[in-house]
């Protein structure tokens, strides 16, 4: 089996992204910014190449679920994303990322539609910022991100999923999506891209 490093393991992405390699048998390194009340945790900034680098060793693959509600995502997205860049170099990276700016059916993406929700448009564009980072280095990246939202009401794991476009009323769960980001380790199927999952 293998040895994943998951960034950003106290998120719920995260924390089922650990619980779907482990359940396969994969060797997993939980990272987190802060492991107080986090057993087994490792202590890491995602924003940090060096700290990257040095937790990477040994890893066949990096989950990178990661968010910061206390910075400004215009900064942190970017930065995060360089020191992915920079930090793993040979090692694929499964990022996990956003439904606003997956393209719809007609090929716009949803943060461009008439009637989506502009709000948080500052964040869709941090989080575009970090693909046209991984995209401008020569990293095996994948972007891999529900097609809709997330289903908060059903945390259910039915064991499925299908790679779909942007769709603003879809969901999925966490351990479903969990899935998808595991199964891009397990069976490598898209490189250099964002999909999106429901």
């Amino acid at each position: 089996m293998g040895k994943i490093l998951v960034i950003g393991a106290r998120g719920r992405a995260g924390r089922a992204a650990v619980e779907e390699a482990r359940r396969r048998g994969h060797e997993v390194t939980p990272v987190a910014r802060t492991t107080e009340g986090g057993a087994g945790l490792v202590a890491g900034d995602v924003t940090d190449a060096g700290r990257i680098a040095e937790l990477a060793v040994g890893h066949d693959a990096v989950i990178a679920a990661v968010y910061d509600g206390g910075a400004d995502p215009a900064v942190f997205f970017p930065k995060a994303a360089q020191a992915l860049v920079d930090g793993l170099r040979e090692t694929r990276l499964i990022w996990v990322g956003l439904a606003s700016i997956l393209p719809g059916p007609d090929g716009v993406p949803l943060m461009d539609n008439g009637g989506y929700p502009q709000e948080y448009r500052p964040f869709f564009l941090a989080h575009q910022a970090a693909l046209d980072t991984f995209a401008a280095s020569t990293l095996d990246w994948v972007s891999v991100a529900p097609a809709g939202d997330f289903n908060h009401a059903d945390p259910r794991r039915t064991g499925t999923y299908r790679v779909a476009p942007g769709d603003p009323g879809a969901l999925t769960s966490y351990a479903d999506f969990a899935i998808a980001l595991v199964d891009e380790y397990d069976r490598p199927t898209y490189h250099r891209a964002a999909v999106g999952v429901v």
